[in-house]
């Protein structure tokens, strides 16, 4: 593409004009053609231009594409992607392959990891070049530890749920108490006392219980759930013992018999 310029021996300044004006215009085609000159003299095409630029010229061509092979364990893997492509864009179309996510991916090229914004052509990748995909050691540390704060959360799920079956069943037991309570009959007062402390166990248990994230969040409000219940059954818990003097108290009348009373006589004044 560079046109080399001799000065011609004669010295004349019009030779020297009319190959400046030829390169010149060399360079103007070049440029309408879509292509640029990098800082180490190698003439590629042009990134920045989407068109064509100036009306009646007309827009590049596509970059050409090459076809790469992939190896991913014992799997191999041909891929056409373009040939100014990134790093980064070739581990996005090998997502799909691969089944890795491109942020857990390690490609390897000529022995040497590249990173995303690398430009393929520039790290001298070919048609039919080989590369090597991996797996990145520190996304496999983290989804081991995704996977184990993971089953921390399924377990501590699991307990909550259980639980909050159980304080269902008491709930439904201290309205039942409730209604009673309410409508004026006594209960058994070892009845609320059991469900006072079956529900202290089960509040107990809660806090046994590692939590984050959502869970924490269910596990707050089973044991406002717990407290609700026992703070109503301490009211009535008094309620059920008034019922209970009430029902007490009896009104009885003690009649006095005079079983050996002496006989009552009358004695009569006569008067004349």
């Amino acid at each position: 593409m560079a046109t080399v310029m001799h000065r011609s021996s004669s010295g004349s300044s019009s030779g020297w004009s009319e190959a400046a004006a030829a390169a010149a215009a060399a360079a103007g085609e070049e440029e309408r053609a879509g292509w640029e000159v990098r800082p180490s003299g190698m003439v590629v095409q042009a990134r920045d231009r989407e068109d064509g630029g100036a009306a009646g010229v007309p827009p590049r061509p596509p970059p050409p594409e090459i076809r790469v092979r992939v190896k991913y364990g014992a799997a191999r893997h041909e891929l056409a992607v373009s040939s100014i492509a990134t790093f980064g864009d070739l581990k996005k179309a090998l997502a799909a392959r691969t089944g890795l996510h491109p942020a857990d991916q390690q490609v390897t090229y000529k022995g040497r990891e590249r990173g995303n914004s690398e430009y393929l052509d520039a790290c001298g990748v070919k048609n039919k070049s080989k590369l090597v995909v991996s797996e990145d050691p520190a996304s496999l540390e983290r989804r081991f530890i995704e996977r184990q704060r993971a089953a921390r959360i399924e377990a501590a799920n699991r307990a909550i749920g259980a639980v909050a079956l159980e304080v269902d069943k008491l709930a439904d037991q201290v309205t039942s108490i409730e209604k009673s309570v309410s409508g004026g009959t006594k209960v058994a007062e070892v009845q609320i006392t059991t469900l006072i402390e079956l529900l202290m166990r089960h509040a107990v248990k809660l806090e046994t219980i590692p939590a984050d994230g959502d869970s924490c969040s269910q596990k707050n409000v089973q044991a406002k759930r717990v407290q609700k219940c026992v703070e109503a059954l301490d009211v009535l818990k008094v309620s059920n013992a008034r019922l209970q003097q009430r029902a007490a108290v009896v009104v009885t009348t003690k009649w006095e018999t005079f079983d050996n009373a002496p006989p009552v006589t009358t004695k009569w004044e006569i008067f004349d």
